[in-house]
């Protein structure tokens, strides 16, 4: 098929998406195009267009799968931890990394550009991710939902600010790995979680 033809698997659709990652983890989510995804695919630039008709589509679909992937790297993480202090901790520094190597998370899976969309796709894959954390919350709270979704959002602001902060080379000037930065976004989220037993 020469160079056009190059994305071997013949799944275009999922190979724009993984090209759409790849851009976003490069450049951020502002240059996310389907002309740079295309030239990135090798295909042609009307090829995408069968598959995603404007960029919020694409994004969409990007957003699914970063979902996926987050909630795949959570539950390996935390798989047979039953320390709910630990397990908050734990997911915090897989956020780390999966921001790292993304340069996306929270931001990009709720984004608000894609918020009224009523994506039920989207919506699920979202709550893949919610149902992960939310059972953490819970425990750590003593069953209060209310006292268990703030909890989450504070471990999640928490977090995203410490990947955030390494990305955008505040943290990286004073020569600190992302492990590192992982490790203190897990102390924190193990701050929380003792500040938010009943």
């Amino acid at each position: 098929m020469g160079k056009r033809g190059s994305y071997h698997h013949g799944d275009l659709r999922a190979a724009l998406v993984d090209a759409a990652l790849a851009l976003i983890a490069e450049r951020g989510i502002e240059a996310l195009s389907v002309a740079e995804v295309a030239r990135r695919t090798e295909v042609s630039p009307a090829a995408p267009y069968r598959h995603f008709p404007t960029r919020e589509a694409l994004l969409q679909a990007t957003a699914i799968r970063a979902a996926e992937l987050l909630a795949a790297d959570l539950r390996e993480a935390l798989e047979n931890k039953e320390d709910p202090g630990e397990a908050l901790a734990i997911a915090a520094a897989v956020y780390v990394r999966f921001v790292g190597r993304h340069h996306a998370g929270m931001d990009l899976i709720f984004s608000d550009e894609l918020r009224n969309l009523g994506d039920p796709a989207l919506a699920e894959a979202g709550r893949a991710v919610t149902d992960i954390l939310l059972p953490i919350g819970m425990a750590l709270t003593g069953d209060d939902a209310e006292a268990a979704l703030a909890l989450l959002r504070k471990h999640t602001a928490a977090a995203h600010g410490y990947a955030v902060l390494f990305l955008s080379g505040f943290l990286r000037r004073h020569s600190i790995a992302i492990e590192d930065i992982a490790a203190e976004a897990a102390d924190t989220s193990r701050i929380l979680a003792t500040s938010a037993k009943p």
